[in-house]
């Protein structure tokens, strides 16, 4: 199993290094620092000495790769590319735009964002997975039809519903929660709401995702032969179906686990939760660079370690991957 470890490790490495070197490119080849500084002062009233100066001050008025000015390793130390984008592997995310470590400001809002996606994956997992079950042990049945279109109009309905129909309700009508904000103290008071938004939204895709798995398992041979042997349906999708459907329900779990580190954007900017998907959002809207670039890094090494849970829990799944 270590050796299977190492090896995935590995491939991810040349992957990690294309994702950052892309990442450089969009931020500092296509899109100049000369730009970043005219969107960053505003495009009226300012001069080539204002551009000049505000790259200074952000270390973009050194050449991108290689420092002819320099000598020995100074010219490829003193480079944009060596400064801003080699830092990243070692977790040096440097400062933002207005001075703030974006270091301590991501360990500070990390918290908030699982404090609500930890719950709203864990809960609504365990919902859905029951919700398909149920609906398979009738599949045929107008129970079955009628939950189908459910989950269809589920679907069809704009996530942003959920929140304006959930924050006047539950938190203007019936004032059960505040309308949004958050205290580290009561956590709960304020998170409620939106795990509730959270799990509800995600029934009609998650349960009808599993439902196809569920149904697909349940039409093979060895469903028909446990059945013929007396199994009932109850053993047959606990102890049969549901380990053999395990597999294609990995292959999304897993690799959201990590990305639930990076936070909800749409979730947390309506509710007012200091996460890292609202400092994300909030970093776009002001065209912090410093803080996107950190981010993208951030979420390519998440992805990447939920590639490798993905294989690793296949191992668990089915030995027979780890010969693969």
């Amino acid at each position: 199993m270590l050796s299977y470890i190492i090896r995935r490790t590995l491939y991810a490495i040349p992957i990690l290094i294309g994702v950052n070197i892309l990442t450089f490119v969009l931020f500092f080849v296509i899109n100049s620092p000369d730009d970043m500084a005219r969107a960053h002062l505003g495009d009226k009233y300012i001069t080539e000495e204002d551009i000049d100066n505000w790259k200074i001050q952000k270390g973009y008025d050194k050449p991108l790769f290689i420092n002819s000015s320099e000598s020995g390793f100074d010219k490829f130390s003193e480079t944009i590319f060596f400064n801003n984008s080699l830092k990243l592997f070692v977790f040096d995310f440097g400062q933002a735009d207005d001075g703030r470590n974006i270091t301590a400001d991501i360990k500070q809002r990390m918290w908030p964002s699982l404090a609500f996606a930890l719950p709203n994956f864990i809960v609504g997992l365990v919902i859905n997975i029951c919700v398909a079950l149920l609906v398979i042990m009738f599949r045929g049945t107008k129970l079955d039809q009628t939950a189908v279109a459910i989950f269809v109009s589920l679907l069809s309905i704009s996530y942003l519903f959920y929140i304006i129909v959930g924050q006047y309700f539950f938190a203007k009508t019936w004032k059960l929660v505040p309308i949004s904000g958050y205290l580290p103290s009561e956590p709960w008071k304020f998170l409620i709401l939106p795990i509730l938004i959270g799990v509800i939204s995600g029934i009609g895709q998650g349960a009808r995702l599993y439902r196809t798995f569920f149904l697909e398992e349940a039409g093979k041979d060895y469903a028909r032969t446990a059945r013929a042997k007396g199994v009932t349906e109850i053993q047959l999708l606990f102890k049969h179906i549901l380990p053999n459907a395990l597999i294609p329900i990995l292959t999304g779990v897993v690799v959201v686990i990590p990305i639930l580190f990076m936070g909800a954007l749409v979730m947390e900017s309506f509710f007012g939760i200091p996460g890292l998907g609202s400092y994300m959002l909030d970093a776009i809207r002001s065209q912090d660079f410093a803080i996107v670039r950190s981010m993208v890094f951030i979420g390519s090494v998440l992805y990447i370690i939920g590639l490798i849970l993905t294989d690793i829990s296949y191992t668990w799944a089915d030995p027979r991957v780890r010969l693969s």
